[in-house]
């Protein structure tokens, strides 16, 4: 099990975004260390559909008590540290924090907005996080943290290997013969709105042949594009 803790965090709208991170990509346990406020209600107003993580939420007095029962813990932070520290990147965060939730329970740790993780808490971690952001402003939103961190958890898990939602309408790959059909249509088009005139009409459906050889079109494109150029034909006709 892997759990998102966040300690003394100051804004309500962050927790809401937090827990919408977490929905987005399947986390449901979110641990809570003295926070300044917690109101489920208006949570669920901000991170709307949320109400199966809410329920899960975990209040803590300190900070111990909340990563008492984890096997690890990776702390995130954007402050360089004068303690030498093992630090890491999301990336290789996610992996290992993976990993290890096959023994047991993997904490997440964020700090508050204000002033992040202090240095006792960075002391109970196993690792310390650095999202890569801009030197001159590498502090980052809670809920945007947590978010990346989470994207990377995903990858991890495999999510960048699902295929992407197929096409409502597929359709076979344009033939030579549909896009030859196409070019005359085109060609009859341009020829009726007077655009060669100025420009050598040879280079113009050369360069038209080779872009659409580049993307390549499938047959409903190819229909639909000579569709376009008949109706230009015809209207200037009448």
């Amino acid at each position: 099990m892997i759990v998102v803790v966040l300690h003394e965090p100051q804004e309500l709208a962050n927790i809401a975004h937090v827990i919408r991170a977490m929905k987005n990509f399947g986390l449901a346990d979110l641990r809570l260390v003295a926070p300044k406020e917690f109101d489920a209600y208006r949570i669920e107003g901000i991170a709307h559909r949320s109400a199966d993580v809410l329920a899960r939420v975990a209040l803590f007095d300190d900070l111990g008590a909340a990563l008492a029962d984890c096997v690890h813990v990776a702390g995130f932070s954007a402050r360089e540290r004068t303690a030498k520290r093992s630090a890491q990147r999301p990336r290789d965060a996610a992996a290992e924090a993976l990993a290890c939730s096959a023994d047991g329970t993997v904490a997440l740790l964020f700090g508050r907005e204000d002033k992040g993780l202090s240095n006792e808490a960075l002391d109970r971690c196993h690792r310390i996080v650095t999202i890569p952001s801009g030197p001159a402003y590498p502090s980052l939103n809670l809920g945007h943290a947590v978010a990346i961190a989470l994207y990377e958890l995903a990858l991890a898990r495999g999510a960048g290997d699902r295929p992407f939602k197929p096409p409502r309408r597929d359709a076979p790959a344009a033939t030579a013969a549909q896009l030859e059909a196409l070019f005359a249509d085109a060609e009859t088009a341009l020829r009726s709105i007077g655009f060669f005139k100025g420009h050598v009409e040879e280079q113009v459906l050369r360069t038209v042949r080779e872009v659409c050889h580049r993307v390549p079109f499938d047959a409903r494109e190819a229909k639909l594009l000579r569709a376009i150029a008949i109706k230009i034909a015809r209207s200037r006709v009448r």
